[in-house]
């Protein structure tokens, strides 16, 4: 029997997609072949890693789940025709983790109620596999394409969920990524509610949280992108040993519109994951600090303490003391170049501004070329 959710919104369904003759040909453009890809770690590389190889033209297919049945697919479609004619509860993230109703846009692109249920499951996944540096990263690599000098969505790139795309997985700063979107297919299947857009904003949020960092001032209600062909081209996000790092972090930075400050408060998240060679080509394979995991065991951390949220990070590089602790060319030149030092300086020596100042730079580079709906006034 027809599920009456179904029945009662098709034809509104299908009037808002002129484009789309048939409930089959949505399913069809919609939902691709799943990569068959096995989940092999759940540590990450540096937030922003990036090798020096070119990645090879890689076939567009959605990695979007296809055990979606026909009915379930319509009734998420109804839910998002229908939200663009009705205007949720405006939904954030309360300092005790829980939502609750502020002066905030209002989500129309993901239920509110998903939301909720999907950041509980998060932190049970964070608890099991101890991925917060993959899900953090994950989270950044949507987010950190956007170019502010490009008005068109979602040609400007950002936070819209084509990450979920194999075509952008295989770039080559997003190398191991597969493994964090395998990690959270399941949250999606179960809440179709929740774009992918937010889903990785929400749950790179929650692993800083859940981490012993800041409460992150977040929003909700990010547009996802479509189809592969509306991915951004490879490299726009940050290499780790460039030439000149500070220059390099500034014309990649600034490009999204992030300033100096902004810049080092980011960079101090690399107090959680660990490099592997193997993927960014930097680091060890080991050491002292990583080879028993927590996870799956190997690879170099900035910090001893990698999973744990604190401003240790930008106290260690300024020690250069620990051999077996990792400092990347974009990680010295904070204490080498005049204007990154003031920051890091700061944050070495006071943790409460550094959560402040991280926690403001996160939610601006959660929302980086998002396009809510509805749209923010």
């Amino acid at each position: 029997m027809a599920d009456p959710v179904v029945a009662s919104h098709l034809s509104l369904v299908l009037k808002a997609h002129p484009t789309i003759s048939s409930p089959s040909q949505f399913l069809l453009q919609q939902h691709s072949k799943p990569m068959a890809s096995s989940l092999n770690s759940a540590a990450s590389l540096r937030l922003f890693a990036s090798s020096s190889s070119s990645s090879s033209a890689a076939a567009r297919l959605s990695l979007r789940s296809t055990s979606l049945s026909f009915s379930s697919s319509l009734k998420s479609l109804a839910f998002s025709t229908l939200s663009r004619h009705k205007r949720g509860s405006a939904v954030s993230v309360s300092s005790t983790g829980g939502f609750s109703s502020v002066a905030s846009p209002k989500c129309a692109a993901s239920d509110p109620d998903q939301l909720k249920s999907a950041r509980e499951d998060i932190k049970e996944l964070l608890k099991s596999k101890f991925c917060h540096p993959i899900l953090v990263r994950l989270g950044w690599h949507d987010a950190g394409t956007y170019n502010k000098n490009i008005e068109e969505w979602p040609r400007r790139g950002g936070a819209n969920g084509s990450l979920r795309f194999e075509v952008e997985l295989k770039h080559a700063a997003n190398a191991g990524l597969v493994n964090a979107l395998n990690l959270l297919q399941h949250i999606k299947d179960k809440y179709s509610g929740v774009t992918y857009a937010d889903l990785f904003q929400l749950a790179s949020a929650t692993a800083i949280e859940e981490a012993g960092g800041p409460k992150i001032p977040m929003k909700y209600g990010r547009v996802d992108v479509s189809r592969p062909n509306e991915c951004p081209e490879e490299g726009r996000l940050p290499a780790a040993g460039p030439p000149s790092p500070a220059d390099h972090l500034r014309e990649v930075f600034y490009r999204m519109g992030l300033n100096d400050k902004e810049i080092v408060a980011l960079s101090g998240a690399h107090t959680l994951g660990r490099s592997r060679p193997d993927r960014s080509g930097w680091g060890k394979p080991e050491t002292k600090y990583t080879k028993d995991g927590p996870g799956a065991p190997g690879g170099q951390s900035w910090t001893v303490q990698w999973l744990k949220f604190d401003n240790s990070y930008f106290k260690d590089i300024k020690a250069k003391r620990d051999e077996d602790l990792l400092v990347l060319p974009t990680d010295a030149v904070l204490f080498e170049d005049p204007s990154f030092k003031v920051y890091a300086e700061k944050y070495a020596e006071d943790q409460e501004t550094f959560f402040k100042d991280y926690a403001e730079a996160h939610a601006k580079l959660s929302n980086l070329g998002a396009k809510f709906n509805p749209p923010e006034d």
